[in-house]
């Protein structure tokens, strides 16, 4: 009975906020992503821009912004890949990340000449996945917060 009860509190975990369940199995292969995708933001994509890195540097120049720009690309990068890790602010994190890849995609295209503009399609895409999986975190966050207003 005790192995059925730790069974069942597993599956609660996974509860989405439609009331479907994730399969184990499911839960893992997102939560996977996710630290795969959190190590891929925050080394190397934002580890140039925080340590300054030439490439990084001409890019953000190229794009007129500075060098102000690229550390806060960089910050947001880093804080989003750290957020991606905590349960409960993994989603919204992702929406965020969606948000971020919409702004690298335009940037592509309008002043990289579309040259890699798939690379934030497709995160686009897998950050929209997670978000999607994790909606009930992102609801139980906005219920935290309200609880506290």
């Amino acid at each position: 009975m005790s192995a059925t009860t730790a069974a069942g509190t597993a599956n609660a975990a996974a509860v989405t906020a439609t009331g479907t369940t994730l399969s184990r199995r499911s839960h893992l292969a997102v939560r996977t992503l996710q630290i795969v995708l959190a190590v891929f933001m925050a080394i190397p994509s934002a580890g140039p821009k925080l340590v300054a890195h030439s490439s990084a540097a001409e890019s953000f120049d190229k794009i007129g912004f500075g060098d102000w720009f690229m550390y806060l690309t960089g910050g947001l990068e880093l804080a989003g890949a750290i957020a991606l890790v905590i349960p409960i602010l993994s989603g919204l994190s992702a929406l965020a990340f969606m948000g971020l890849m919409i702004g690298a995609f335009i940037t592509q295209m309008t002043v990289f000449d579309g040259q890699y503009a798939i690379t934030p399609v497709i995160l686009f895409v897998i950050f929209g996945g997670i978000a999607w999986v994790r909606r009930n975190n992102t609801a139980e966050l906005v219920a935290l917060v309200r609880k506290r207003l």
